[in-house]
């Protein structure tokens, strides 16, 4: 295995949950294949968007999603995390 990806489907919206890439397969493209896969399922369940989550520590992150299309729409604090919101319209 070399990523996996968790995302479901609520209402109109598909939440992305999780994308993990195992570390010495990284920079092989395999976690924008897994967010393009997730993003085609939810076009095909006729969701409108993807939402995510990432810590704002994850500098890399908060950079690669504007990059695939997300914009952030908002930053709080949810169990002690300090949370970056993004949004993709599909």
């Amino acid at each position: 295995v070399l990523g996996f990806i968790v995302f479901y489907q609520e209402g109109e919206q598909v939440f992305l949950e999780n994308v993990a890439v195992r570390p010495t397969a990284a920079g092989r493209g395999i976690g924008k294949y897994l967010i393009a896969f997730c993003e085609a399922e939810a076009k095909r369940s006729n969701a409108t968007s993807v939402k995510l989550y990432t810590n704002e520590k994850m500098t890399e992150n908060l950079s690669i999603y504007p990059h695939l299309g997300y914009r952030e729409t908002e930053r709080k604090t949810e169990d002690g995390f300090n949370r970056v919101f993004f949004e993709k319209f599909i």
